[in-house]
């Protein structure tokens, strides 16, 4: 992995945003993975700072979000889809066609993540994948466990992972679903580029799991070590557990 501190959030999602722009500089048409989260809300908006800017165009891009709450319709406040066109979508020139979301209000999930996969194949795969990580070492929604599915899949969310995203529902966790869509590990594995973010020390443990622990279902982000090209970017408070202190 390609490790980079920066000393604080806010210097990382910059870094984060230009890293993307650059990619989209050098190809307009570029297919890209895109995460949700309290962890991107800087990266989005120096990505809006520098659409603004006129130093990158989105109409080419491509767009396919890592998941989704199960029993959500894209219209609903607390949905992912909501989420991006408050901090994304609606301020970038992306064509609207080529937003791609799993839909959480699907009567049949089985086949809604099988759609997804075929709509990921069809786009010809994700050029470049935006993670962040979750305190228990998620990635996309694939939890912890005896085992991680492959491809897009139906998850029940853990404790943990509901509690985190209460923000999205008024504070309350108890209306976070306890289900939802996500990518499959897989198929996240499957992007030529991988890019993920982490800040904060509530994540330096599962930082330092994924990148120095164990290959094991039990850290679903440690499968990122078997990927040829990943960039792990973080703050020095999500690296302090590192045993390695890398550049800054």
């Amino acid at each position: 992995m390609d490790i980079t501190v920066f000393p604080g959030a806010n210097q990382l999602a910059a870094a984060v945003a230009e890293r993307l722009a650059g990619h989209l500089c050098r190809a307009r048409s570029l297919v890209l993975g895109l995460p949700t989260g309290r962890t991107p809300l800087g990266f989005y908006r120096n990505l809006v700072r520098i659409a603004r800017e006129g130093r990158v165009d989105f109409s080419g891009a491509t767009t396919f979000n890592l998941d989704e709450f199960l029993g959500l319709g894209p219209e609903e406040p607390g949905s992912y889809r909501q989420y991006m066109e408050r901090h994304f979508f609606r301020f970038v020139n992306i064509d609207r066609r080529n937003i791609h979301f799993l839909d959480g209000s699907t009567p049949d999930p089985e086949g809604e993540c099988a759609r997804y996969e075929r709509a990921i194949a069809e786009a010809g795969g994700i050029d470049v994948q935006i993670l962040g990580i979750g305190s228990n070492g998620h990635i996309g929604f694939n939890e912890p466990a005896d085992h991680l599915t492959a491809r897009s899949h139906v998850v029940r969310l853990r404790p943990e992972t509901r509690r985190a995203n209460a923000a999205l529902f008024a504070g309350d966790a108890d209306r976070v679903p306890h289900q939802a869509l996500s990518m499959g590990m897989a198929t996240i594995l499957h992007a030529r580029t991988i890019v993920l973010m982490a800040t904060g020390s509530e994540k330096a443990g599962c930082v330092s799991a994924m990148v120095e622990g164990p290959l094991t279902t039990r850290t679903p982000a440690s499968f990122l070590q078997l990927h040829p090209d990943v960039h792990v970017m973080l703050d020095q408070a999500a690296a302090r557990k590192l045993a390695d202190q890398v550049r800054f």
